[in-house]
């Protein structure tokens, strides 16, 4: 059909405001629906294959015969034994082509009817497609390329060539293995690489880089479409070394191969331990707090120094820790509990999760104050602590008494962080006490209250003033006049600007124990803050009143407006 790929017109081109349908209407062979709300029909020849559907931008490929409502043929790709190539939604075919080859499945077949609103109208396509026809048109759908609207503003199209692996794509973080072609719309290649490495969120050669991996799996191939806005702009770039030119406001065409990625994490929420994975580990299990670790690692200083080795001689046991113990550094404690089975990780710890600020001597060099050092380790095996549902019930009860007493050093220690999972650890075993005996829930009641009490005091330390208060309701919901819950909920309380119920409860505290010397002094400081905000309150309503009464005044003082004498006025004159 010469000009059915090519319509011709304003009439042809895809509507904005078209209703299309949201998705595949379910049929089944030999059933007939209407797809959309223009009249359109399907009807089932043949089922698909799988699930998925073509979307606006992907390029398709079908054979197809079109024929009149007569049955008179006027066009067939099967006749030319030539399937026929479009890209799909852009308006280069009719819109009922648009709108019913978006339903189809790769290797389905349906006849579509297709009214004349959404094919050739009343202009027809002579000589053989007469004025207001409708048309049904024969389709198979062979297969589709993806073509992907990278960024929702046609600022990069994403075509695959070459589909990848598994399902995960690159984040910000982590660094990229990359080979890619770049050419000018002319063919001109200006720039290529069999092989670079960088950070997604560093990005490489252009914008446009960074965002496609960041859509890509691994081994998939992609052919860009990249607009000077993702390319190199209204500048353009000068020739560099291999690279050549590229003027401004240059369409670049992009061949891009994610060959491979090692993903970077962050360990902490202020990134100062991160951790880039050199090698997967096995399975999905983690280690726990107290799990006993079987390590194989070096240490190393920025400059390439190695400070420490382990388990690396051909007759090296692995190095062994207990993890949450703190007999590494914190940095390489937080970063292998993040690790699995058979892992190999390249771990960096800024000065405050490694040595500080204090020069170390360690196995094989010293480590200057102030040092990020870099680990790299392999987690060759470990044995998790025992979990509370494999305990019996006194074996939880002495976990949660040692757990408590840990909690305890660290307490004294200044440890607030530690100390405060120390005690939530301690809860945890006794958290479900339903099969505990009498003596059993004494006992449990008095460690809760012991490590929740303790437990608010680490997150009034920590500056965690929501937690401390639910620690301390969790104490009064089993001791409802304890007065150190009432202290410690009622500094959370002033912390959280909550005064009238700190008020409350240190009210209730000094009622149960009127001698406390700490709970009166936080009533000083509950008054003092009630002054304070009773202070800043009056100074807000008073100058809200003042400027009100200021414009009341300015008010008065403006001349009457003109206007007519009121009918019988009053002269007031003597």
């Amino acid at each position: 059909m010469d000009d059915f790929d090519m319509p011709a017109g304003d009439e042809m081109m895809m509507d904005e405001g078209l209703d299309v349908p949201d998705e595949s209407p379910i049929l089944k062979v030999g059933e007939e629906k209407e797809i959309g709300k223009e009249g359109l029909k399907k009807k089932l020849v043949k089922e698909g294959e799988g699930w998925d559907t073509p979307d606006n931008g992907d390029e398709v490929e079908v054979h197809y015969t079109g024929t009149l409502l007569d049955g008179t043929q006027f066009d067939s790709s099967r006749d030319r034994d030539t399937p026929f190539k479009f890209t799909l939604g852009q308006g280069q075919v009719i819109k009922g082509w648009d709108l019913g080859i978006k339903t189809m499945k790769k290797g389905e077949n349906a006849i579509f009817t297709i009214p004349p609103e959404l094919a050739y109208g009343e202009s027809g396509s002579s000589p053989k497609i007469p004025s207001n026809a409708t048309l049904q048109f024969d389709v198979e759908l062979l297969s589709w390329t993806s073509v992907k609207d990278i960024c929702k503003d046609g600022g990069i199209f994403k075509k695959i060539m070459a589909g990848g692996e598994k399902w995960e794509n690159p984040k910000d973080a982590d660094e990229v293995l990359v080979k890619y072609e770049t050419k000018l719309e002319d063919d001109t290649i200006v720039a290529k690489s069999d092989g670079v490495e960088f950070t997604v969120r560093e990005g490489h050669f252009c914008p446009a880089l960074s965002k496609a991996v960041k859509t890509m799996k691994k081994g998939e191939k992609v052919l860009l479409t990249v607009k000077p806005q993702y390319g190199f702009g209204e500048k353009g770039k000068p020739a560099s070394g291999e690279e050549g030119a590229i003027p401004p406001n240059a369409t670049l065409q992009i061949t891009l191969e994610l060959v491979s990625w090692k993903s970077v994490t962050d360990v902490t929420d202020d990134r100062k331990v991160t951790k880039k994975i050199l090698k997967e580990g096995e399975g999905y299990e983690r280690l726990n707090d107290g799990a006993v670790v079987k390590v194989k690692l070096i240490g190393k200083l920025q400059d390439g120094t190695v400070f420490i080795k382990k388990g690396h001689g051909e007759e090296e046991e692995p190095f062994e820790f207990k993890t949450d113990e703190e007999q590494v550094i914190d940095g390489l404690d937080r970063a292998v509990m993040t690790m699995k089975k058979g892992e190999l990780s390249l771990v960096t710890i800024a000065p405050e999760y490694a040595f500080g600020s204090s020069e170390s001597q360690q196995e094989l060099a010293v480590v200057p104050p102030n040092a990020t050092v870099y680990y790299e380790v392999e987690l060759v095996s470990f044995v998790k602590e025992k979990e509370s549902w494999d305990m019996s019930v006194q074996e939880k009860i002495e976990a949660a008494g040692t757990k408590k007493e840990e909690g305890n050093a660290f307490f004294k220690a200044g440890k607030y962080f530690k100390a405060s999972k120390r005690y939530e650890k301690a809860v945890k075993y006794i958290e479900y006490d339903s099969s505990f005996g009498e003596e059993e829930k004494k006992q449990a009641k008095a460690l809760k209250v012991a490590c929740n009490l303790n437990g608010a005091a680490c997150k009034l330390k920590l500056k965690d003033y929501k937690q401390a208060e639910k620690l301390s309701t969790k104490v009064l919901d089993l001791d409802s006049r304890n007065v150190k819950a009432l202290y410690r909920r009622a500094q959370a309380y002033i912390q959280l600007a909550d005064l009238d119920l700190a008020e409350f409860d240190i009210k209730k505290a000094l009622e149960i124990d009127p001698d406390n010397r700490d709970v009166k002094l936080e009533y000083k400081t509950l008054k003092e803050k009630l002054r304070e905000f009773n202070k800043k309150e009056a100074k807000f309503y008073g100058n809200m009143f003042a400027k009100m009464n200021k414009l009341a005044s300015i008010d008065s003082d403006k001349p009457a407006a003109s206007k007519d004498p009121e009918p019988m006025a009053v002269d007031n004159k003597t």
